[in-house]
């Protein structure tokens, strides 16, 4: 038997401080990455009674005040915009503020079905 002194063991890498810096950069990503498009204003959509939540399509927002927004482009350069992309569009979602009038929207929806848009989808909220 040999009671001599038991050899000391190699201390390994410490662990911790990578495992702190793979949660400070996950946190920094979660809180950094954008999931779905900002709105440009805000909106208060309309509470719905029937239909399906919002969607990934093409998003154009109008303001309260009339306010287009659509990829970038605000006011007419927005309408201007879709009409350029009216051919690509099959779906086109329309986030309108609950305050804007309804003769409004169905003018600005029937503007976009004869640039030949197919499909305009007015997104709500469900109450």
């Amino acid at each position: 038997m040999d009671f001599s002194r038991p050899q000391k063991r190699q201390a390994g890498e410490p662990i911790l401080p990578m495992i702190n810096v793979v949660f400070l950069l996950l946190i920094f990503f979660l809180l950094s990455s954008q999931i779905a498009p900002r709105a440009p204003f805000a909106v208060a959509p309309p509470r719905l009674e029937t239909g399906q939540p919002s969607g990934s399509e093409a998003l154009l927002f109008m303001a309260a005040d009339g306010r287009l927004h659509f990829s970038g482009a605000q006011a007419e350069d927005a309408m201007t915009a879709v009409l350029a992309q009216a051919s690509e569009l099959e779906t086109l979602s329309l986030r309108a503020d609950a305050k804007v009038p309804a003769r409004e929207v169905v003018l600005l929806i029937s503007k976009l079905r004869d640039a030949g848009i197919r499909s305009v989808t007015l997104r709500g909220t469900r109450p």
